[in-house]
């Protein structure tokens, strides 16, 4: 094998390994027809306090870290700015330099208003590359990033939307030159949130009944060497429901529930021989025994996605994967969580129980996360999520308003 050749093939391997996450990770049989998209870090859980809620985030009362679950909510934070930063180590059953990194910041314009920002970088740690003759040929190291701004707004004291632009850079090849057609691929994208919060007395309690809806990712496909090799991005819609009740003056507890649904075309059946191989038309193009071709538009692959299921509706509600959540607080200093996360095994197979906890002190904040899977050996094993938050009251400046 030359050194092109080598280059090449571990481009390939990085390449399969993002693009068929579900499958790569989670060992489907054929039978199997898990979606698979560019960057899908894009959709990796990135704070703690979600994550220990199995990953449930479009209405739970807002903090920092919202506009990756529902950009609505930043108008009902109740300080005046603040940030977090976030760090996992990934898939460190099977490697120990992978991780994912996420910086958020918002600012709070007025009482309707407010402006956020973020930053998701995702290392794919050092590759160590070698010619035919197993000489050292340098180490690369493959990286994506993502940057984010998040306008919200309140449409009434219980309703709010929300909007963000994204551009995405992902950069597997690193910079090996060995191989002239791979090169780095770039998107831009956009979310839209909906949030709705209704103060509740039951029982003689106060309560919070929470709604929220968050179409995220929409935007360009990503290739990373020509355009009759583009794939789509993880564009999802999310809709969820959140409930908060104050137990007495000390105790508060929160259930929440997720339901997700990738925009994305779902994989077709394909003509096959008696041999299994996939038949072609006289264009060399595969023939598609049932589904829909894949290689669509954006627009029509989005909305497509809701129905070319080869199995028809009963396959589109096997791709819904459902989190749900529990979070306890004790005077607002102490929070300890739980979650589950469930995807059909024909479609991913992730199914995993999360807990965590977290603990306020003024202006500062500490939370972490840590992932059972329900499988043996299973890739995800012993995710930890740790973030640090920072946030600041408007102080006197409520008061002069």
């Amino acid at each position: 094998m030359n050194q092109l050749m080598k280059n090449s093939l571990t481009i390939l391997l990085i390449f399969i390994s993002m693009q068929s996450f579900g499958q790569f990770l989670f060992g489907q049989d054929s039978l199997s027809r898990p979606i698979t998209v560019s960057v899908p870090f894009l959709s990796f859980a990135p704070d703690s306090r979600a994550s220990a809620m199995g990953d449930v985030g479009v209405a739970t009362s807002p903090d920092a870290n919202s506009a990756h679950w529902n950009n609505a909510k930043l108008a009902f934070i109740d300080t005046d700015l603040g940030f977090s930063f976030s760090y996992s180590p990934w898939l460190g059953n099977i490697v120990d330099d992978m991780s994912l990194n996420y910086l958020s910041f918002y600012k709070k314009i007025d009482q309707t208003q407010a402006f956020g920002a973020s930053l998701r970088y995702f290392d794919l740690g050092e590759i160590a590359l070698f010619d035919e003759f197993a000489v050292a040929q340098g180490v690369e190291n493959p990286s994506e990033l993502a940057v984010d701004g998040t306008y919200s707004r309140k449409l009434s004291e219980n309703m709010g939307l929300g909007v963000t632009l994204r551009f995405v850079w992902s950069n597997l090849a690193g910079n090996i030159t060995g191989a002239p057609d791979a090169k780095a691929g770039t998107s831009v994208a956009v979310d839209f949130g909906w949030y709705y919060t209704k103060p509740l007395l039951l029982s003689g309690k106060d309560s919070e009944l929470s709604l929220g809806a968050h179409i995220s990712n929409i935007g360009q496909k990503v290739t990373y060497s020509s355009e009759a090799n583009e794939n789509f991005i993880p564009g999802n819609l999310r809709v969820g429901s959140a409930f908060k009740t104050n137990l007495d003056a000390y105790n508060t507890i929160t259930f929440a529930f997720d339901i997700n649904k990738l925009l994305v075309p779902t994989p077709p059946i394909y003509e096959t021989n008696d041999a299994g191989e996939i038949q072609t038309d006289s264009d060399g193009n595969n023939i598609i025994r049932s589904g829909k071709d894949p290689n669509r538009s954006l627009l029509s692959g989005t909305f497509g996605s809701f129905g070319d299921a080869p199995d028809g509706f009963s396959e589109e509600l096997k791709e819904l994967t459902y989190s749900t959540g529990v979070e306890y607080w004790y005077r607002d200093v102490f929070a300890a969580r739980l979650g589950y996360f469930a995807e059909h095994a024909n479609k991913g197979d992730r199914k995993y129980f999360t807990v965590g906890a977290g603990f306020r002190y003024q202006v500062f904040g500490f939370d972490f996360s840590y992932l059972i899977p329900r499988g043996q050996n299973h890739p995800l094993a012993d995710t930890l999520r740790i973030s640090l938050l920072f946030g600041l009251d408007k102080g006197s400046e409520d008061t002069e308003n």
